[in-house]
């Protein structure tokens, strides 16, 4: 959970604090996480492009893409519980389509934190910017569906590491439609290379190789904790504000989802 919001605070900080653009830093972050993940399978006789497949790789790109422009305009918390809370909405929305039920506490938990969504999202001076929220909200929405897809992808490093190779097509064709416009100076390049490599690359690994020993309730609960470790990253490391509305819209979406998942075990 510490890699996943610091991915947040890596690119948040990247992108207000140094001369990188947003699509420099997603191709280098995924080019990193790549690079990375090569090493480890090539070092265990594996062959990089074994594992994973191509619609978990756009699902990735098109949430590193999001993730890192919408991180233009909002706060490492703000945008570390729009993220979160859109992938367990989408994941929720999943299981509805499938068929399952939810009723009682469920349905109370999920009014709940939709209802802070609305809150975080209503116009007023606190709000965060339109098209950054939404692009956040689509970053979590590809999130949940890579997560989805994940499930039963078989060993974690040569599935991930498959998903970051297929990646790096899309990340050399997003450099050229920047072409002109990009800029990256050596800092911004560090924390990309932090965040795809280490962050990222083996942040997902190490995540995905946990999920069999846990439940479906207690990696959910655990998920709880990003928003919060982004928050209080943010305002320690980048003097970034923690608003009235934050917390009130924090406690619903993340008291909701906690509702939810706890009645699902």
């Amino acid at each position: 959970m510490l890699a996943f919001a610091s991915n947040s605070l890596l690119c948040r900080a990247a992108l207000r604090e140094t001369e990188i653009d947003a699509a420099s830093f997603t191709a280098i972050r995924l080019a990193s996480g790549a690079l990375m993940l090569i090493i480890l399978l090539r070092m265990r006789g594996v062959r990089p492009s074994s594992g994973g497949s191509w619609p978990m790789a756009v699902m990735l790109f098109a949430y590193a893409v999001f993730f890192s422009f919408a991180y233009r305009d909002l706060t490492a918390a703000t945008g570390a519980l729009l993220l979160f809370g859109a992938v367990q909405l989408t994941m929720m929305a999943w299981g509805l389509w499938r068929g399952e039920r939810i009723a009682g506490w469920r349905l109370l938990g999920l009014v709940i934190a939709v209802g802070g969504l609305v809150v975080l999202l209503l116009p007023g001076l606190a709000a965060p910017p339109p098209h950054a929220a939404a692009l956040m909200l689509g970053a979590g929405a590809a999130w949940g569906v890579y997560s989805l897809l994940g499930r039963g992808a078989g060993e974690p490093i040569a599935a991930t590491g498959g998903n970051f190779l297929r990646t790096v097509p899309f990340a050399a064709a997003l450099i050229l439609t920047a072409y002109g416009r990009e800029t990256v100076d050596y800092t911004g390049l560090a924390y990309a290379v932090v965040s795809g490599a280490l962050t990222s690359g083996l942040g997902y690994v190490l995540w995905y190789a946990a999920l069999p020993a846990l439940s479906a309730t207690s990696a959910a609960t655990i998920q709880l904790s990003v928003p919060a470790i982004a928050a209080i990253g943010g305002a320690v490391l980048l003097a970034e504000p923690i608003t009235a509305r934050l917390l009130l819209a924090s406690a619903a979406i993340l008291g909701g989802i906690a509702l939810t998942i706890r009645k699902k075990g």
